[in-house]
């Protein structure tokens, strides 16, 4: 039986149920092999092995793009930028009123829910926060993206198999190695009335990747690589995007990212109203807006496809768990998002709800800023690692919802390094390691959400206690807001995180530069690290083509 098989075996009985909707699919356990690295500093700055010769500085560069961000996971993984935790499930309760599947990359699209009695015409779904505004590009959250897709739409999407598939674009090339080309649409309105143009496409995309244009956008390297668009031809409705060099993943980020405005209505009105209001394409329009408690979308019976099977869409939130179920169970709500293990019994015991989970495409992991004590030496964060339990907190915490890493690309992704084992709990080594590190008796502190992910708190806490068990190290565990944690990070100065932080992280492109670029290149907009050889492995990796799209 394989690590997946047995994984949903243990969700299954956890749920208390054999009837789950469980679609299990890329995750694993992790493997055998452990990180016996004897690092070392180098001459250079770098990290060499002892015990791996043929993993040192001198061993043969890889010749392909995987190979490239192969070698950059494994620098993550002897460096240990992170505690690498684990791959968090999404794993949601629904009302008997509706049929819905869930999706890997966290996307609740209304547009797939279809009614299965009456009273599932007039959908709602609770998750554990409310948006940071309804501008689509100027957030970096999943609750954020799962109000304002309702409305808004980009030129590519994926399907639920992850195959690429046109949306406001009927087509797209590549021309040259800096330019590709996509064709809009016709015939698609916004809700306004006004029409879809190319100049609003390229228009969306420079408020993206150029500031000069209206915003910061925190979305900037979701669309790394692009330099700028511009309208190729009206009449036969193309744009040409510019690209900094080859961008082999350009198609996959545009599957993923880049919604579409309309430029007049953006251009008419001030930030704040565009943080309130909504003028998409997409299959929903918005009805009632009540910041921080409520949106509510009606059915666009003008949208350009088919219109959507259900007549409303309303999204709340409950940052507690159990207020959230009690809502599903109570008929107040027909989806909860991040079902708790515990409460899992409870809603496949009713009559009217059941569960679905899925693994998602995140990574949950504890950031430890290179640039402050005790953090900025490599071997005091391999002690951490070395400290933590991942079996036990997936099994204890999780009850196997969730599978261990050991680098930021999950297994499935292109870019993963299947060579790379989580680091084994040894806290005779990490005490070793911390004396090495000259900072025996550091006092930390991991900063932790309340309720965005899976059990967010309880993990920090787990972690907090194990890595308190070194003997000369203390670590406590402190909660906050998300929003404060999300207003922390993406300021785009490192010196406004915390030292020590718990977040998630998804990639719906299912490659590893979307990961690691924006959290660990010395340039990403969410970075914690800085490393030279880092980002030259990324940079000789976007300067191939992928073997993957």
């Amino acid at each position: 039986m394989s690590d997946q098989d047995t994984s949903r075996r243990r969700f299954l009985q956890a749920a208390g149920s054999a009837t789950a909707a469980v679609a299990l699919a890329g995750c694993s356990g992790g493997g055998d092999s452990t990180p016996t690295d004897e690092a070392t500093e180098t001459s250079g700055g770098g990290m060499e092995t002892t015990s791996e010769p043929e993993e040192t500085t001198e061993r043969p560069e890889p010749d392909t793009r995987d190979g490239f961000l192969q070698r950059a996971n494994r620098h993550t993984h002897e460096q240990a930028p992170w505690v690498f935790l684990h791959r968090q499930y999404s794993v949601y309760g629904q009302s008997s009123d509706i049929e819905w599947q869930p999706r890997t990359d966290e996307r609740v699209s209304a547009y797939a829910i279809e009614p299965a009695t009456d009273a599932g015409d007039d959908v709602v779904m609770t998750q554990s926060q409310m948006d940071s505004g309804l501008d689509p590009q100027d957030h970096r959250e999943t609750p954020t993206d799962n109000i304002v897709l309702q409305a808004y739409e980009g030129l590519l999407e994926r399907d639920r198999e992850g195959a690429i598939v046109e949306t406001l674009a009927t087509d797209y090339q590549r021309l040259d190695e800096t330019t590709v080309q996509f064709t809009v649409r016709d015939n698609v309105s916004f809700h306004s009335g006004d029409s879809l143009t190319p100049e609003d496409v390229a228009y969306s995309i420079n408020r993206i990747v150029k500031s000069d244009v209206g915003i910061e956008s925190p979305q900037v390297d979701q669309l790394l690589g692009v330099e700028g668009a511009e309208v190729a031809s009206s009449d036969d409705r193309t744009v040409n995007v510019n690209l900094s060099g080859l961008n082999p993943i350009v198609f996959a980020s545009f599957a993923t990212y880049c919604d579409v405005m309309n430029k007049s209505w953006v251009e008419s009105n001030d930030q704040a109203y565009i943080n309130q209001n909504m003028e998409g394409t997409g299959p929903f329009v918005l009805s009632n807006y009540e910041q921080g408690v409520e949106v509510a979308f009606q059915r666009n019976n003008d949208y350009w496809d088919e219109p959507a099977a259900i007549s409303t869409f309303t999204i709340n939130s409950a940052s507690e768990s159990s207020t959230r179920v009690n809502r599903l169970l109570s008929g107040e709500t027909d989806i909860a998002v991040n079902v708790p293990p515990q409460e899992v019994s409870r809603v496949e015991n009713s009559e009217d709800a059941s569960i679905s989970a899925v693994p998602s495409t995140r990574v949950i992991f504890n950031a430890m800023r290179y640039d402050v004590e005790p953090f900025d030496s490599p071997t005091f964060r391999q002690a951490v690692n070395y400290a933590v339990d991942l079996d036990s907190i997936i099994e204890n915490v999780l009850q196997t919802f969730g599978s261990a890493t050991g680098q930021p690309t999950l297994e499935g992704f292109f870019g993963h390094n299947e060579d790379l084992d989580p680091y084994p709990q040894d806290l005779d080594r990490a005490e070793q390691l911390v004396e090495e590190s000259g900072y025996a008796g550091a006092e930390i502190e991991l900063v932790t959400p309340i309720g965005r992910y899976l059990k967010d708190v309880e993990i920090a806490q787990a972690v907090a206690s194990q890595v308190d068990e070194i003997p000369n190290v203390s670590a406590t565990a402190r909660q906050v807001e998300f929003s404060t944690l999300v207003s922390q990070v993406t300021t785009g100065n490192i010196e406004d995180k915390p030292p020590w932080y718990l977040l998630g992280w998804g990639n719906a492109t299912f490659d590893a530069i979307q990961t690691i670029q924006p959290l660990l290149a010395s340039d990403g907009a969410l970075t914690s690290y800085k490393n030279d050889e880092l980002d030259r492995l990324l940079d000789e990796a976007q300067s191939l083509p992928s073997e993957s799209n």
